[in-house]
């Protein structure tokens, strides 16, 4: 199945706490959508791998994505190396996304500008023939994204464009929450951490009002572009 976007997170939860708004809004709009998770976050102070491979799941039906794939990466100790990212180019001739979604270029989890930068290269050498993979027996097809954006996540990144995705708010949310072992709970008994605050949510929303401020949007999600972003029509921009 090939994929018009193809959204990569170290972590299950990365995407759908920093863009999952935006792929509800462009499977809304017929586009075919995919996640890629590296890690089963088994670091996670709640939780454990098994319980966020369900919550995954779960959140990936509440979204309606197309596909879903997991990679048996090292939470915490993978790095960017060939192995790594032999891997991620795999899945990346496997889908041919259009565009690809990856981690935060810097963030307070070093796990994040880690896999941005792994995530960023493993496109790029996607496209080299000289570099061969196989599928199942098969011989693969070099390909490249035109496109690699960063979400934003813990940390405020100045964004150079803004996704409006007022309309998805309360979607997201509900993704958000599947994942239930990562959050507030009052009953529970594990360690607290700094999404376990009962005011993350609210935190979350605050971020997408910021970002969809300036462009006159309710709610938004940013992302960083490695390459200037070229435009048909200059009256088209919010």
């Amino acid at each position: 199945m090939k994929l018009d976007i193809l959204a990569i997170g170290i972590h299950p939860d990365d995407v759908e706490l920093s863009c999952s708004g935006t792929l509800l809004k462009h499977i809304a709009l017929g586009k075919k959508v995919g996640i890629l998770d590296l890690t089963h976050g088994e670091l996670g102070s709640r939780g454990s791998a098994e319980i966020r491979l369900q919550e995954a799941k779960n959140a990936a039906l509440i979204m309606g994505v197309h596909t879903r794939e997991i990679l048996n990466f090292s939470d915490g100790f993978f790095e960017n190396n060939k192995e790594h990212q032999l891997a991620i180019i795999k899945m990346l001739r496997l889908y041919q996304p259009e565009i690809v979604l990856a981690n935060a270029i810097s963030d307070r989890h070093p796990d994040h500008g880690r896999a941005s930068k792994l995530i960023s290269d493993a496109c790029f050498y996607s496209g080299l023939r000289k570099i061969e993979t196989e599928f199942e027996g098969q011989l693969q097809q070099h390909w490249r994204p035109k496109a690699v954006y960063h979400y934003i996540q813990d940390r405020y990144l100045k964004p150079d464009f803004v996704v409006d995705v007022t309309d998805f708010v309360d979607k997201k949310m509900e993704a958000i929450n599947a994942y239930s072992s990562q959050f507030y709970n009052p009953e529970s008994k594990e360690p607290e951490t700094p999404l376990t605050n009962k005011l993350f949510m609210d935190f979350v929303k605050a971020r997408m009002i910021t970002l969809g401020r300036e462009a006159g949007f309710d709610f938004a999600e940013g992302f960083v572009a490695e390459r200037f972003i070229g435009i048909e029509d200059i009256t088209a921009l919010r």
